[in-house]
């Protein structure tokens, strides 16, 4: 697909402080980064998100969110953040919460603006993308919004090859999807899909893949099929970790041990620091319902 269908990458820097919204700092609980982490000058920081979309009624809807949602990603400042769920008008709220630094790039799930997005937003500081697609989950991937494996809605992958500016440009890819919710069929076929087309990458250059999969670590043939295309579970690889708890947390308060659906994986030559499972709320309010999962990376 030609890189002229983007519509969503940011012109230019705009001011932080023009865009932020007052809110009170109220009792807030949570964290990321693991005690034994230890420090990792140069560490890559990446986080994956399932944003929940932007709804505009009941007690969790997107305008009582917002302010929870830019303090987290204040805090965290990830050098790339793998986004799910995001509508165009709420991924530009985003955009001026989390500062001025930030640009992102992103198609709605049909193809245009008007639906859920899975868009990369990536620190200018750190990152310049040299190279960036998208391809549907499907038997047509270059056919915008194709749904050919039984999907309840489209689903596709952004990939950005960036240029790592801390690391004398060192090359990297980084692909974000989110899977079907009510599919197993197309969830396979789709983790079959990623593993092709990271096969067909240059084989020097590593991969990082974000995103909400609506399938359990450890206890699904996705999972499984990842792995298989020469993956590597970033969770499992960490030199130090959080506690688990179930990414998916409908709003409540974690659940240790529960179900991990939402996945950084890598190529093998990249190294996990740590990795976590970020609770962060205030006030008891979540910014979504589901819990960002983070990894601190050196690239090789």
């Amino acid at each position: 697909m030609p890189n002229d269908v983007r519509v969503t990458r940011r012109q230019g820097l705009r001011a932080a402080a023009a865009a932020a919204i007052s809110v009170p700092l109220l009792t807030t609980a949570g964290s990321a980064r693991p005690a034994a982490a230890g420090e990792h000058p140069g560490a890559l920081n990446v986080m994956t998100y399932n944003l929940r979309f932007a709804s505009s009624t009941g007690s969790n809807r997107w305008p009582v969110r917002r302010p929870v949602m830019r303090e987290l990603l204040r805090r965290e400042q990830p050098h790339v953040l793998g986004t799910q769920e995001g509508l165009y008008q709420q991924l530009r709220k985003i955009e001026k919460d989390i500062g001025p630094h930030y640009e992102w790039l992103g198609i709605g799930r049909m193809g245009g603006g008007d639906d859920e997005f899975m868009a990369l937003f990536y620190d200018t500081r750190r990152l310049d993308p040299i190279d960036f697609d998208h391809f549907w989950l499907s038997d047509t991937p270059n056919v915008m919004a194709s749904n050919t494996w039984g999907g309840r809605f489209p689903r596709l992958v952004t990939w950005v090859r960036f240029s790592d500016l801390s690391d004398g440009g060192r090359e990297f890819y980084v692909l974000n999807t989110h899977l079907d919710g009510t599919s197993q069929y197309a969830r396979e076929r789709a983790a079959e899909l990623i593993g092709e087309t990271i096969g067909g990458f240059d084989p020097s250059v590593p991969v990082v893949v974000t995103g909400d999969f609506n399938a359990a670590a450890h206890d699904d043939p996705v999972y499984d099929t990842m792995l298989d295309a020469g993956l590597v579970d970033t969770w499992d690889a960490a030199g130090a970790r959080g506690p688990l708890y179930a990414t998916y947390n409908g709003f409540r308060p974690p659940e240790p041990g529960g179900r991990r659906i939402d996945w950084i994986l890598s190529t093998p030559g990249v190294t996990t620091h740590w990795a976590a499972i970020n609770t962060f709320s205030m006030d008891g309010r979540f910014p979504s319902d589901h819990l960002p999962v983070q990894a601190s990376l050196a690239l090789g």
